[in-house]
């Protein structure tokens, strides 16, 4: 069967509730015939008002981040119980930002990504490589070597309810863009990755980040390993985001 289209709009340190209000209530109308999982992930305190506004739409929502432990001594940090009361349905997990600026480890990512699936939380598992990787023609070693770290603790049976999103961090807020065939080749290459790891990898859904915008999402999205986007700068207009997904069917 053909796999869904995917298309999440990560805010990062963006928009006040009321302004997460507004946008939803901007972008409903422009996506009520879509066909496409649409995830939106606000911050932390906007997760239930954009959890109350999506009801009976095709909105789902996703935290930007949790914490592998469901409770305990862990300051500033949330859980996916917590997430689950508020019918929070998925998670983003190692986020080039969270790699790079809080030190998330594929250690820790080893240990949040079941941890979200026995929480019944679609994990949103973020990999890519640096620019001086891909320059040095290291993409694919990089991508393997999150890759098996980070799904360690995942049984081949569920490692297709993991949605994987490619985001070169080159790519990630530079303008730089990884062309539709670099794009189809680390999400190809990913694919195989799962299968060989026992996955069912035609319907794992693999996602490219990295400055997705309306004028160049279908052309990403036309690709065959390419299931959807994650999407920082654009996704934070109404207008913009339903462009991307209006281009991805």
């Amino acid at each position: 069967m053909p796999r869904t289209p995917y298309i999440a709009a990560n805010w990062k340190m963006n928009k006040t509730i009321a302004e997460a209000a507004e946008f939803v209530d901007a972008l409903l109308p422009r996506i009520a015939a879509t066909q496409c999982d649409v995830v939106i992930c606000p911050s932390y305190l906007a997760l239930q008002e954009v959890v109350e506004r999506r009801r009976g739409t095709a909105i789902r929502v996703a935290a930007q981040n949790m914490h592998e432990e469901d409770w305990g001594a862990f300051t500033g940090e949330v859980s996916a119980p917590m997430l689950g009361e508020i019918e929070v349905e998925a998670v983003v997990l190692g986020h080039s930002e969270r790699r790079q600026f809080f030190n998330e480890t594929d250690e820790a990512l080893a240990r949040k990504v079941p941890a979200a699936l026995a929480a019944g939380l679609e994990p949103i598992l973020c990999v890519g490589e640096s620019e001086a990787a891909r320059d040095g023609g290291e993409t694919e070693e990089v991508l393997e070597r999150q890759l098996q770290a980070d799904l360690s603790g995942v049984e081949g049976a569920d490692l297709s309810k993991v949605v994987i999103a490619y985001e070169p961090v080159w790519a990630i807020g530079t303008g730089r863009t990884a062309t539709p065939e670099q794009a189809q080749e680390a999400c190809a290459f990913i694919r195989d990755v799962v299968r060989m790891r026992g996955g069912a990898a035609d319907e794992l859904r693999i996602l490219y980040g990295g400055s997705v915008k309306p004028a160049n999402a279908a052309e990403l999205l036309s690709k065959p390993d390419v299931d959807g986007a994650l999407v920082g700068g654009a996704a934070l207009d109404p207008g913009d985001f339903a462009g991307i997904v209006e281009a991805a069917g």
